[in-house]
């Protein structure tokens, strides 16, 4: 996001984590430090999407342009010169192309024809922002194992901590987690000498995770971004990442287009963005794997990671990829 003049204020408003863990309770397993990547921005920035999309809607408007909320997509239609959108309202918006990025259920992407394959997790996923005391890091993004399943403790802004938890054989999660609930979970899989203590619920849900990916990104003058194009376990913390990363893409090569260049470059955004998405996808659901595996692996499990966290061109290879930097 440097060059639109958003990560000042995005720094300033966030919370730097230079590292990301892997425990089983208090055993840690994998480091993986951020501090040597090279970059001006050595650490995950944690900071609210509602926080991330405010600053870039400041900067867009500061250009001219604006957002339209609320606006339903009811038809999209094209032809060899452009395409065409009917708002649920009758209104209907004509440009030389259309950009889906309107999310898992896109209605752009199912108007255009393109498949979305793949498949969902069984089990469904707890999500709380709390705040907490004891055992908890204000430095580092933690992903939990336990017998129990796994929690992933991550520092915000503002003394709270977002947590995030597959439930699994322990049922479906509670729509709205209560603090006996996030109390609960944090015993069963979080620190254990020092145990997070629960205060206050800010927020909570509950959802389900799917894994899919779009067949094409790209269907004449039609295509797609972020997670309208694909979605995938929150482990390892790469959904809103790879959604911006296409809008970046996209965008500059739109603009090019626009100003002349060949359409085919279009092409070339929709060839690049598949192989991005399938590595983020891949490795997301890696680590789903690895986190809720049976107790009965969870020896073998902690016993190979613990041996492979110890080494350093491990450590490094994984913050490239929780990074990015492998994508640039």
């Amino acid at each position: 996001m440097a060059p639109y003049g958003v990560t000042p204020a995005l720094v300033e408003r966030g919370l730097r984590a230079p590292r990301f863990t892997i425990r089983d309770r208090d055993t840690i397993l994998v480091p993986v430090p951020f501090g040597g990547l090279p970059t001006r921005y050595p650490y995950t920035l944690m900071i609210s999407q509602a926080d991330t999309e405010a600053f870039l809607l400041a900067r867009l408007r500061e250009e001219g342009g604006g957002v339209e909320r609320p606006a339903v997509v009811a038809r999209v239609e094209q032809d060899d010169e452009g395409a065409a959108v009917t708002l649920a309202d009758g209104r209907r918006v004509r440009a030389r192309y259309v950009v889906g990025a309107d999310g898992l259920n896109s209605t752009v992407r199912e108007q255009a024809g393109i498949a979305f394959s793949g498949g969902t997790y069984a089990e469904s996923f707890a999500l709380a922002d709390v705040r907490l005391s004891g055992a908890v890091h204000r430095d580092e993004v933690v992903l939990y194992f336990s017998p129990a399943g796994m929690v992933v403790v991550a520092p915000l802004p503002g003394g709270l901590h977002r947590i995030v938890a597959a439930m699994g054989d322990a049922g479906e999660a509670p729509r709205h987690p209560d603090a006996a609930f996030v109390q609960d979970l944090l015993d069963a899989r979080g620190p254990e000498r020092r145990p997070a203590v629960v205060h206050e619920v800010i927020w909570g849900s509950r959802f389900r995770v799917h894994h899919r990916i779009v067949e094409r990104f790209r269907s004449g003058r039609v295509l797609l971004a972020g997670d309208a194009a694909h979605v995938h376990s929150p482990a390892g913390g790469q959904g809103m990442n790879l959604g911006v990363e296409d809008g970046v893409v996209l965008g500059e090569t739109l603009a090019r287009v626009l100003a002349g260049a060949p359409d085919d470059l279009l092409d070339d955004y929709a060839a690049s963005r598949r192989p991005a998405a399938e590595g983020v996808v891949a490795l997301a659901g890696r680590l789903t794997g690895l986190a809720t595996a049976s107790a009965g692996l969870r020896r073998v499990r902690n016993l190979a990671l613990g041996l492979a966290g110890r080494l350093r061109p491990v450590q490094r290879r994984l913050a490239w990829r929780l990074s990015g930097l492998d994508r640039r």
